[in-house]
């Protein structure tokens, strides 16, 4: 009997028992960030504001967020506002920072087929990300920016002792996943994604499901062969809730694909 696919509130569960996650840090509890992005999604300066496990930025006041910091000096603040799966990903050695907004689809979008949404010409998701780069205080030394450098790898990502993934990264915008066991064992796909450099061997990677919508996002360290980040959709398979949900794995490079 083959394996149906699954609501992200129930990939959620299979995910948390023994998730090998980052701890959170205090490092940027108290700190204040002017940070200025390229036009033309912002107009003027945002000050990112941390406390503890909250954060403020805009119209956003005391968001919770969960803060790590995969390498010195870089970290991940990821939190949810007014159904907005907003994420910073900030580099406070290079000044350089990248905010990734995902949004997941309405009901009348969601019930559209991917078929009906590309012969108009449409993306077959219906989940958004808004990618925006930028500095901190200021023009950084390094900006982030697009990279293939994972374009053409076949790697393994072990989540926890019940949860594997395979992912062959295909082009910059295209990529398919595979659940080696786990919750989703013996699915599929190949999805929308986005590959941002953010370090040397760091790549901040950003996928889009269109079967369940869903928004991944991935600081992937081919260094240290670890990754940390969060998954980002509907509780069930209407959309009345959102969960989003932190992850992390080893990773093992199993070889190449020709790009």
């Amino acid at each position: 009997m083959s394996q149906s696919f699954i609501p992200v509130g129930a990939l959620g569960e299979g995910f948390a028992p023994e998730a090998d996650l980052l701890g959170e840090t205090a490092d940027l509890a108290g700190r204040t960030f002017t940070l200025h992005f390229e036009a033309p999604h912002f107009e003027a300066p945002m000050e990112l504001r941390i406390a503890g496990n909250t954060a403020s930025w805009g119209a956003h006041t005391d968001v919770p967020v969960r803060v790590t910091s995969i390498r010195p000096g870089v970290y991940l603040v990821d939190g949810v506002a007014d159904g907005v799966s907003t994420t910073f990903v900030a580099d406070t050695a290079t000044g350089a920072v990248t905010l990734v907004e995902g949004r997941l689809p309405d009901a009348a979008t969601r019930a559209e087929s991917a078929h009906t949404r590309v012969r108009r010409g449409d993306e077959p998701t219906g989940v958004t990300a808004r990618i925006s780069h930028g500095g901190i205080d200021g023009p950084p030394a390094r900006p982030h920016g697009p990279t293939t450098a994972l374009v053409g790898l076949r790697n393994r990502y072990t989540y926890s002792p019940s949860e594997v993934y395979e992912h062959i990264y295909l082009t910059p915008e295209l990529y398919t996943w595979h659940c080696l066991r786990g919750a989703e064992q013996g699915l599929a796909d190949t999805d929308r994604c986005h590959h941002i450099a953010v370090g040397d061997g760091l790549t901040l990677f950003v996928w889009r499901e269109k079967i369940v919508p869903t928004l991944g996002l991935l600081l992937i360290d081919l260094d240290a062969l670890r990754t940390d980040g969060k998954i980002f959709g509907d509780d069930g398979f209407d959309s009345g809730s959102t969960v989003n949900f932190p992850v992390g794995a080893r990773a093992e490079i199993l070889g190449a694909v020709a790009p």
